[in-house]
């Protein structure tokens, strides 16, 4: 080893799971008939610490309500809006004049969302986002606030026309030229961020036979590797994420940033909705929320910090469809949790989460983790071990390296020159001993097998010359 020791600060920010880089918000939607006023919803978010909030309109009580909070605010121009903000720069005028301006600065709108999934709206709005996205920007332009306030519009992954492998990402191409390449453009020249819908629920629930209920939860395993790009995910989210980016790397637009502005997971659902439950949604956002808050981006994007926006506040009792729809709620209505998860860097200090059975399984009991992407078997012997991933690069592994010897009282003297493991002589062979001695003297805890993303857990003992990894101290 070069190295034994990095600063404390190195530390914090390439490894130790706390270190605030990523910022959570949450949805606030209201399609319900039992919801506490606006007022006391503001004194819920900053009594849990959450400082973004996204709605899906411009209610006054609502912005009011926000007013001098400290809560940064995405409003939304909806869908049903974008024929006359496209076609008159006058009621994108009036409409930023009343509905933004009237508001800023003492309620901190940062976004507005022109339009929401436009793509999948059956009222076929498609062809007038591109033009109600540069009319309010005019707008604003005209009040001084376009250095401020951002605009942009959420897009599905629907409006992926491939999205596995992840590198393999692209737009349906009937999409590309009349809308992708003129909003990244529109992005690109406003210094905005592409709005995205991530559920990789819907993915789980669709495809439980091959993909593992642990890698759609942000729990160990042995990680998916891209034939493409050769990367190894460790979870579905990534992955769904990186399809976009690569998605907009196929149209050179790889300096656009992103962000998350809808995910979430749901804590009941009808029969045929595999894994809809209080565990798995308690799971999913939890997990996500030390996951975006860890900081460090995705594979493709290792700086990409993100913006996440959970989906949703509150459970909302007039939305249609399936009961999943119903049932996405951090709260009831009552401000009472759905699950205790953390919402903030101190909370995640104390947060554990609970492994999933074996085999992994859905909110309805049917096998989560088939013999596809991502399943994590059980050893005959029950043991696991830890190692280092090979993708996560010099800088994570060498940080986790030297916690792992230094702070976290790894034993690392047999990775020591002339001492038996010290061949190979390679970072990730030393980086492995080390993470899975951790790993071992905490129990093989969930979350001691992580290094920031740079470990994973194995079931099969690991192989670096005749080094032997220990099972357990």
């Amino acid at each position: 080893m070069e190295r034994l020791t990095l600063s404390f600060f190195i530390f914090l920010l390439f490894l130790y799971p706390f270190a605030e880089s990523g910022s959570i918000g949450v949805n606030y939607g209201r399609i319900a008939n039992n919801l506490p006023s606006a007022v006391k919803v503001v004194k819920l978010l900053k009594s849990h610490g959450l400082q973004r909030v996204k709605v899906y309109d411009t209610d006054p009580a609502v912005l009011r309500a926000l007013s001098g909070s400290g809560i940064k605010v995405t409003v939304d121009l909806p869908n049903e809006l974008l024929f006359a903000a496209a076609k008159r720069l006058s009621f994108a005028n009036t409409w930023v004049e009343k509905n933004v301006a009237a508001y800023y600065p003492s309620t901190e709108i940062e976004a507005i969302a022109v339009g929401n999934e436009v793509f999948v709206d059956p009222h076929n709005t498609t062809s007038f986002l591109v033009p109600a996205m540069k009319n309010i920007h005019q707008a604003l332009v005209k009040h001084n606030l376009h250095s401020a306030i951002k605009v942009s519009s959420p897009i599905a992954l629907s409006a992926l026309q491939n999205s596995y492998p992840s590198s393999a990402g692209s737009f349906r191409p009937e999409l590309v030229e009349p809308v992708f390449r003129p909003m990244l453009e529109f992005l690109r020249q406003t210094g905005s961020y592409l709005m995205v819908n991530a559920y990789p629920f819907f993915a789980y629930e669709s495809n439980s036979d091959v993909i593992s209920l642990d890698y759609a939860l942000f729990r160990e395993n042995p990680g998916v590797v891209d034939s493409g790009s050769g990367y190894r995910y460790f979870n579905l989210f990534d992955a769904q994420i990186d399809a976009v980016f690569a998605a907009m790397s196929a149209l050179k637009y790889d300096d656009i940033k992103m962000v998350v502005t809808e995910t979430g997971w749901p804590s009941k659902g009808d029969e045929n909705e595999i894994g809809a439950s209080v565990a798995n949604a308690a799971a999913y956002n939890g997990n996500l929320i030390r996951r975006i808050l860890s900081g460090g981006g995705t594979p493709l994007r290792p700086k990409a910090d993100l913006t996440v926006y959970l989906f949703a506040l509150f459970n909302e009792n007039k939305k249609n469809g399936p009961t999943s729809e119903r049932n996405y709620g951090l709260f009831y209505p009552n401000e009472e949790r759905v699950y205790d998860i953390p919402f903030t860097t101190e909370e995640l200090k104390d947060y554990h989460d609970k492994p999933s059975p074996a085999p992994a399984t859905g909110g309805d009991g049917q096998t989560g983790s088939g013999s596809g992407d991502g399943g994590v078997s059980k050893s005959q012997t029950g043991n696991t071990w830890c190692v280092a991933s090979g993708e996560a690069g010099k800088e994570k592994l060498q940080a986790g390296l030297d916690y792992a010897c230094g702070e976290g009282g790894a034993d690392c003297r047999p990775i020591q020159p002339s001492a038996t493991c010290y061949n190979p002589n390679t970072l990730q062979a030393h980086a492995s001993y080390a993470f899975n001695s951790y790993y071992q003297k905490n129990a093989r805890k969930i979350g001691t097998c992580y290094f920031g993303g740079a470990a994973y857990v194995v079931t099969q003992p690991p192989k670096f010359g005749s080094c032997e990894f220990p099972t357990g101290y």
